[in-house]
C-alpha cells in the first residue's frame, strides 16, 4: 500500500491517500483541494471512497469541493454526521479572531460501523475511538492504523472541545489502539507517524 501524507490548511492538518495499485482512498481531505487532486491525478488511478476520522473544520476543509469533484461516497461516524454543516459543532466558528471563515460542507455521507468494512478494492477495519470527539473513528489496514486525533507520535488529541472526553480518550487508547501489534505503524491527524510499541514506551500521557 502506497500512503501519500499531505499536511495542509492553517493547521497542517494531515490528510492521506492510499493507493493500492487498483483505487484511491482519500482520509480526511482537510484543505487546499487543488493540492488533493494534483496528488491523485498524478496516481493516476480512480478514487473510491472519502473517510473521515471526525468532522472537526481542519479536517474537512476541502471535502465539500472534493466530495463534488470525485463523486464518491464519504463515510463518517454517525455521532458527527450533522457536524459537517454546524461551524459550532466543528468548531470553525470560534475561531474568527485567528482569521479562519465559518466551515460547513453539504455533502450527503454514509455512517461507519465499527468492525470489518470493504470499499471498493479496499479492505480494513473501523474503530470507534471516541474521546477528541464523540464520532472519532480509526482505521486499521494490513499493518497500519490512521488514527486522525485520538493518538499521536508523543501526545493525544485534545478533550477541551465540544463534547470532548478525556477518560473516553484514554480508554479508546488503550482498549483499541495499544492492542494492536506493537509493529503497527500510526498516521495520526497531526505530526509524523509513529508506531504502536513506540507510544506504548514512551508516550508521557498514556503508556502501555
Amino acid at each position: 500500500m502506497d500512503i501519500r501524507t499531505l499536511p495542509l490548511g492553517i493547521l497542517e492538518t494531515n490528510c492521506y491517500i492510499l493507493n493500492n495499485g487498483t483505487g484511491v482512498l482519500i482520509i480526511d481531505p482537510s484543505g487546499e483541494a487543488d493540492v488533493i487532486e494534483q496528488e491523485i491525478d498524478d496516481i493516476g488511478l480512480p478514487v473510491e471512497a472519502i473517510l473521515l476520522t471526525h468532522a472537526h473544520f481542519d479536517h474537512i476543509g476541502a471535502l465539500q469541493e472534493t466530495a463534488r469533484t470525485y463523486a464518491v461516497d464519504t463515510w463518517i461516524g454517525a455521532e458527527e454526521e450533522d457536524w459537517l454543516a454546524d461551524p459550532d459543532k466543528n468548531g470553525s466558528g470560534k475561531y474568527a479572531d485567528m482569521g479562519i471563515e465559518p466551515d460547513s460542507a453539504d455533502v450527503e455521507v454514509k455512517i461507519l460501523e465499527e468492525g470489518p468494512m470493504e470499499v471498493g478494492s479496499f479492505k480494513f477495519e473501523v474503530f470507534h475511538t471516541p474521546g477528541h470527539s464523540p464520532g472519532s473513528m480509526s482505521f486499521r489496514f494490513t499493518d497500519f492504523v490512521v488514527s486522525g486525533d485520538v493518538l499521536f507520535s508523543g501526545g493525544i488529541g485534545r478533550t477541551d472541545l465540544y463534547m470532548s472526553n478525556h477518560i473516553d480518550l484514554i480508554n479508546s487508547i488503550r482498549e483499541k489502539l495499544y492492542v494492536m501489534d506493537g509493529d503497527t505503524d500510526v498516521y495520526p491527524g497531526h505530526g509524523p507517524a509513529t508506531t504502536i510499541r513506540e507510544e506504548k514506551a514512551t508516550n508521557p500521557f498514556v503508556r502501555g
